[in-house]
């Protein structure tokens, strides 16, 4: 899955920073680990108890956080954002933190996550004389606490979040406090964790992802829990449950693609959960075979639990060049699947004369699979059968994935044979949902959010037409 055009992209990544001398760098490692979810546009906000200052740019972490802008950046508070868009433009007017000046101080807000319930509050803010200064859902947020009329910021903040409905994990800062907060869902994963300080406070870090906490040597202590609201200030962290009873519903693609293997989400490793569904998905459709392949990178966790399920060796028949970017300059528009092979390219000895058995993550519109089949058959493959560590796609997601339109999923339009057809693959099987469910059930009994391969959502949202241009839109 690796071309653009055929892929499900990753939505955001949030960190936030409390009580670290050099909060903006911290921040910035951060977001470094968390890149993969989203290579458009990042931003780092600081407070030093005074002030709040905030830098975005478009483009990767690493080319807008120099030593020179990281300078820019004074204070022991920070909260960062990684995004690739799925509502409102793709612009550096939408990159996020959001900043505002509102009648409870500044604010400012990143967000991981889509709101589904956004038209009607912010036709309603807007009458109320709100003034928004970007077209991303985020800032709804910000000014719903802007307009509350709870005493205290932290009421306001719950009396927000409790009005909003969809997939939010975030972080909020002031010039003196970090908030942290997920939907009462919990479709997104958000965790704690602390920096230890022999001399001092500890240093208090969240991010969408555990593998953030490795980079900073930070000790992951706990996840937000969905639908709870934690506070940190010079005083210490205090924790509300701003909303209870409601089921959770944490998104499952996250384990089967989103996630880095090295976090820890959900209450679950998403490296175990990966080798688990290359298990399930050789016990479930197992062929005679030479050679496991991975499609890289997102199939090679699955690849490996395959091979180790079914005793067929595993080596990486294609290879991925990691230094192309999202865009290039084709030699030739008529170059036939110049695009993917400009990403990924055989290794003719291994796959010549061989039945292989290609594991991939997912298949969206079918494009991208169906070049790489035949690049492995042009390669000398005997036999390509294609094994899919999740069930088939068959809807879009308005929980921040950015899926297609339903006309452009294959599988929602066509059956298994006749996707094997497209593709042209000897077999193909896709890994059943409940075998999905088995191979993500972690210690603390999740329960997922698997609208994207039933159709069933869990929330009430407004019709799929108002949401689906945007977010399509967006790419």
């Amino acid at each position: 899955m690796e071309d653009d055009a055929d892929t499900l992209h990753e939505e955001c990544g949030v960190v936030a920073i409390h009580g670290h001398p050099d909060a903006a760098r911290q921040a910035y490692l951060a977001l470094y680990a968390l890149q993969h979810r989203g290579q458009e546009s990042a931003g780092i906000a600081t407070a030093d108890y005074k002030n709040l200052s905030n830098i975005k740019g478009m483009g990767l972490v690493a080319d807008i956080f120099t030593d020179d802008v990281l300078a820019k950046l004074p204070g022991e508070m920070a909260i960062g954002h990684t995004r690739y868009s799925t509502t409102g433009d793709s612009a550096l007017l939408n990159a996020q933190p959001i900043r505002v000046d509102s009648t409870k101080g500044l604010i400012a807000i990143a967000h991981n996550g889509n709101l589904v319930n956004l038209g009607n509050i912010r036709t309603r803010l807007e009458r109320d004389g709100a003034f928004f200064q970007t077209t991303s859902d985020s800032e709804i947020i910000v000014q719903l606490i802007a307009h509350s009329h709870a005493g205290t910021l932290v009421d306001a903040i719950a009396d927000s979040l409790s009005q909003v409905d969809g997939a939010f994990s975030i972080v909020m800062m002031t010039r003196d406090r970090i908030f942290a907060a997920r939907d009462p869902r919990g479709f997104r994963p958000l965790s704690m964790g602390r920096i230890v300080n022999p001399d001092g406070p500890d240093t208090i870090v969240f991010a969408s992802e555990t593998c953030a906490f490795d980079l900073l040597r930070a000790k992951w202590e706990r996840d937000v829990k969905p639908g709870e609201l934690v506070m940190v200030t010079q005083d210490g962290v205090t924790s509300r449950q701003y909303s209870t009873g409601v089921p959770q519903t944490s998104c499952i693609f996250e384990h089967v693609y989103f996630a880095r293997p090295d976090s820890r989400i959900f209450g679950r490793w998403v490296q175990e959960s990966r080798d688990q569904m290359g298990r399930q998905l050789a016990r479930e459709s197992g062929v005679p075979a030479d050679l496991i392949v991975p499609v890289p990178d997102s199939g090679v966790t699955a690849a490996l639990g395959y091979s180790a399920e079914s005793g067929i060796p595993f080596n990486f028949g294609l290879i991925r060049n990691h230094y192309v970017g999202r865009t290039f300059i084709e030699p030739e528009q008529r170059v036939r699947d110049f695009g993917v092979k400009l990403k990924l390219n055989p290794v003719r000895n291994l796959l010549e004369g061989k039945r292989i058995i290609l594991i991939d993550d997912s298949i969206i519109r079918g494009t991208t699979s169906r070049k790489i089949v035949r690049m492995v058959r042009q390669a000398g493959a005997k036999e390509v059968h294609l094994r899919i560590s999740c069930p088939p796609t068959i809807s879009p997601c308005f929980y921040g994935v950015d899926t297609p339109r339903k006309k452009e999923l294959i599988a929602a339009n066509n059956s298994v044979e006749e996707i094997r057809r497209y593709i042209e693959a000897d077999t193909l099987a896709y890994l059943s949902l409940d075998g999905l469910e088995q191979a993500c059930h972690g210690v603390e009994n999740n329960h997922y959010c698997t609208a994207c391969y039933t159709g069933i959502y869990p929330t009430q949202w407004v019709d799929v037409e108002d949401i689906l241009p945007a977010a399509v839109g967006a790419r």
